[in-house]
């Protein structure tokens, strides 16, 4: 009875392991996409001018910067992550090795691309590339190793939900800034 006992407590054991370890290695998209709170708001991404201009005018939380910076990104998450409010999505520009990179999705806003960029100080950015706005050829068009250079949209929902999105020419009714990905010196928007 003990050894049964023993037996089950263990295949319990090794259960929770393996769903801890699953959810850790689950495939990107599965285990970090939530549908950020304004991919599931269905944003606009053609505008007519006078739209464009409202958008252009909206205050964005940082200035567009125009060469990496993943010093100014890691003290933005730090903030992020230790304010309760809710915050403001910002204007990122990070660089470094690509550590893993997912199959497409196709979400209710497309069809994009996922992969992960060490920014240093052992931190790592999920990056959304809408695949139906960019001009680049079929996913993936990024490897593991690849040297990545993104300016985007930083959203933070919540520490397990974040990331850099509008990575692609287009603007929209809430973001202004087009962005674009370049990887081993081919940029892709």
């Amino acid at each position: 009875m003990a050894a049964t006992r023993w037996h089950i407590r263990g295949v319990m054991g090794l259960a929770a392991v393996l769903a801890v370890q699953g959810a850790l290695l689950a495939p990107a998209e599965a285990r970090r996409h939530h549908h950020h709170k304004r991919e599931q708001a269905g944003e606009d991404y053609q505008q007519s001018g006078s739209e464009k201009d409202r958008a252009q005018t909206q205050a964005i939380a940082s200035p567009v910067p125009q060469s990496c910076d993943d010093h100014k990104f890691l003290a933005d998450v730090e903030a992020a992550e230790a304010s309760q409010a809710d915050q403001p999505d910002r204007v990122e520009h990070v660089c470094g090795r690509v550590i893993a990179v997912s199959a497409s999705k196709r979400t209710r806003s497309g069809l994009h691309g996922y992969f992960y960029v060490d920014v240093g100080n052992g931190v790592s950015i999920r990056i959304v590339s809408d695949l139906d706005r960019m001009s680049a050829p079929a996913w993936p068009w990024v490897a593991k190793g690849d040297q990545a250079d993104v300016l985007g949209r930083y959203y933070y929902d919540n520490a397990r939900s974040q990331g850099i999105d509008w990575t692609h020419h287009g603007t929209g009714r809430t973001w202004p800034v087009e962005g674009y990905v370049t990887v081993n010196g081919t940029r892709y928007q």
